[in-house]
């Protein structure tokens, strides 16, 4: 009988075996059930008038490819899927954010820049542990900033510029200590800015422009270790002054005070090596400018409309990569120097402002005679009144005003056919290819450097497509920059076209895995930072032409392989466990029937009764507990273990199980449990029954 189970058993092995050689499908990954409620929440909000969101109830979000989401390769723990990104950029949204976005547990980037999104921001966003990016800009938000945006102790970019929303910035905010971005601006933002910012080390971008902040400047943020970009322009910090501490700035490139209000001195700043632009215009700074020598790398000095007194400090004339310097609207006197231009080397694509109009300048120190790359404005000062000065008028008349967009025009393309290229298809010649006249299709990106550290933009485009191929690992003649407008802020505006590598096949338009390569790049803030551009925005990613019907297949389409591989694996390893255990299940067949006539060696082979006290069989033991799973365990001492078990009228009792080697004498067993029996306290729990059935001692008492 032993032998014809363990054949039983081998037959069933080699079954198991044919089984898992044979393919079978694997169950289809999902989505964890709460994400897929909170997405469906999430569009339910939503007003989607160009049905961007048409796939959003078609499927499985992950395997299903549904519009913007993006979900991690591996199933987790729990065995789903989860969403990772929620990009959902400029597809001309409105509505409200659903609070069930906090149900994204595992979300690291959440985008919905540039749409028409309302109300208020939910607090419960402040739940997704995970998030490393919240997008919000550019929409129509309104409220309070919520506390709990404060726990979000992993961010890194906070962007929630060009809302509505208003109110104080909360305090909470000090405890997201990984942020590096933090971009507040052009809001409605009142109150006092927190000094407990200065708390939080990571901080590169400081961006609060725009807003109705009021209060004093926090010294603190002198402190700040890393911080690069400091922009509080436009708001009212009427009677505070720029705090002394600001000149011990490590690593500050840019700050931007103009129009606060500001009274006082205009500090020494020299101390920072790497400031390149400063902006305090419009404010009530008084007093001469300081004589000590800025860093080498200033492009711009903006100290216009103030009520500064004294000359223009001689140390202005070393400042070699300087493009703006605008002084006008003081009471600044004596001469006006000219080797702040004599001392300059001009490349062709350089050039130097310098707005001097409406201050008291009598004289001009040297030859009034700048090159053409230099533009000189006097018109408001008593010099403009010498007529004996030779050129002076040059200098003193209204100027015109700059063009608004301008394009990046390469002429390499100029002696190609015109009706080459279909350009209904929107293909179009490669300005700077190696190949002559070679026709592509472009992907075209709309582009803003948010806080640029420069005022005047040719001296730095061949710089800026170096950034741009190189973080995107393309060539050079890969980019092209077609247009671009300086806005209010001051911000850079462009439009950029990247084109097709002619190294592949000499191909015309990019494959999908590289259009979607190059959209994750720009989408989730990967590039290396760069003090000189400053923070970037992306405005649109626009897919026209042979690109305007890719579909992006979703990250974990890879997750089938995956699962596939993992499946063959475990079934190998399955098949050997297998060999494993029916082993062991023979061995303990053997010492199974040793210990169990072990325990019958201690009782009669027939079961005693005890009147009145309910007996079980250890089938209903077994029943009652789920076979002693230890999941029911609840309980374990030197007499054995105590599992939760439910009897057939649902009464859920305590089941004491003797250990083998705890287990008493028959007459032992019966006296205590004839104990227990009689043992009635509102303190003790009451016997119920017992089991002396098949060697086993068990006594069940009341949960």
């Amino acid at each position: 009988m032993i032998w014809r189970g363990y054949i039983l058993a081998l037959s069933f092995c080699c079954c198991c075996l044919l089984l898992l050689a044979a393919p079978a499908p694997a169950p289809a990954p999902i989505t964890h059930p709460s994400e897929v409620s909170a997405l469906l929440a999430v569009k339910k909000q939503l007003v989607d008038p160009k049905n961007n969101l048409r796939n959003w109830d078609k499927g499985d979000p992950c395997t299903s490819n549904w519009t913007g989401i993006l979900c991690f390769y591996n199933l987790g723990k729990d065995g789903y899927l989860h969403v990772q990104e929620l990009q959902l950029l400029n597809m001309n949204l409105s509505g409200t954010l659903a609070p069930e976005l906090g149900q994204l547990s595992h979300l690291k980037i959440l985008d919905f820049m540039w749409n028409e999104l309302t109300g208020s921001i939910p607090k419960e966003i402040g739940h997704i542990s995970t998030l490393r990016l919240l997008l919000l800009n550019g929409n129509k938000l309104y409220g309070s900033l919520p506390d709990e945006l404060g726990y979000l102790s992993n961010l890194i970019r906070l962007q929630l510029d060009q809302n509505n929303i208003s109110g104080q910035i909360p305090k909470t905010f000090a405890n997201m200590s990984c942020v590096r971005h933090l971009h507040l601006n052009n809001n409605s933002l009142a109150g006092q800015i927190p000094p407990e910012l200065s708390q939080i080390f990571t901080l590169l971008h400081l961006l609060l422009d725009n807003n109705n902040l009021s209060g004093y400047l926090p010294p603190e943020f002198s402190n700040l270790p890393d911080l690069r970009i400091l922009q509080l322009n436009n708001n009212d910090f009427s009677g505070s002054v720029i705090p002394a501490s600001y000149r011990n700035f490590s690593r500050l490139v840019k700050l931007s005070l103009r129009n606060c209000g500001l009274q006082g001195a205009v500090p020494d700043l020299s101390r920072i090596p790497s400031l390149t632009y400063l902006d305090l215009s419009r404010n009530h700074l008084a007093g001469p400018i300081p004589e000590n020598k800025l860093s080498e790398n200033m492009t711009t000095i903006d100290l216009s409309d103030n009520q500064l007194k004294g000359s223009i400090p001689g140390s202005f004339s070393d400042l070699p990569s300087l493009q703006t310097l605008s002084l006008k609207n003081n009471f600044l006197t004596g001469p006006v120097p000219t080797n702040i231009w004599q001392n300059m080397s001009f490349s062709t694509s350089a050039r130097l402002k310098l707005d001097l109009r409406n201050n008291s300048f009598s004289s001009i120190q040297g030859h009034l005679n700048p090159p053409v790359n230099v533009t000189l404005r006097l018109e408001g000062n008593p010099v403009c009144k010498n007529a004996n000065l030779l050129n002076v008028n040059l200098f003193c008349g209204s100027e015109p005003g700059e063009d608004k967009m301008l394009t990046n025009f390469n002429d390499s393309i100029a002696n190609c056919p015109i009706q080459a290229c279909p350009t209904d298809n929107f293909y179009e010649y490669v300005p700077a290819s190696p190949l002559p006249c070679f026709c592509a299709a472009p992907l075209r990106i709309g582009y803003r450097l948010k806080s640029p550290s420069f005022s005047y933009f040719p001296p730095y485009i061949q710089p800026l497509e170096v950034y741009l191929t190189s973080s995107l690992k393309l060539s050079r003649y890969q980019l092209s920059i077609d247009t671009y407008s300086w806005e209010k802020g001051p911000r850079l505006r462009m439009y950029l076209k990247l084109f097709p590598s002619i190294n592949v096949n000499h191909s015309s338009t990019f494959n999908v895995s590289e259009v979607q390569r190059i959209k994750h790049l720009y989408t989730s803030w990967t590039f290396p930072g760069s003090a000189l551009f400053g923070p970037y925005e992306l405005l649109n990613f626009t897919l026209l032409g042979p690109y305007a019907d890719m579909k992006f297949e979703n990250e974990n389409q890879g997750i089938s392989k995956g699962i596939l591989v993992a499946v063959a694996v475990g079934g190998v390893a399955c098949a050997v466990a297998m060999s494993v255990i029916i082993t062991i299940l023979i061995t303990r067949r053997y010492t199974g029937n040793r210990h169990a006539m072990s325990r019958k060696c201690l009782s009669t082979k027939v079961s005693m009764r005890l009147g009145g006290v309910k007996y079980f069989t250890f089938k209903e033991m077994a029943l009652a507990t789920d076979n002693f799973n230890s999941s029911n365990q609840v309980g374990q001492g030197g007499y054995g273990k105590v599992y939760k078990g439910t009897l057939p009228d649902k009464t859920v009792v305590a089941i004491k199980r003797a250990e083998e080697g705890s287990l008493q004498g028959q007459k032992e067993f019966f006296t205590e449990i004839k104990l227990l029996s009689r043992l009635h306290h509102r303190n003790l729990v009451s016997l119920v029954g017992y089991c002396d059935e098949e060697g086993e001692q068990l006594n069940l008492k009341e949960a």
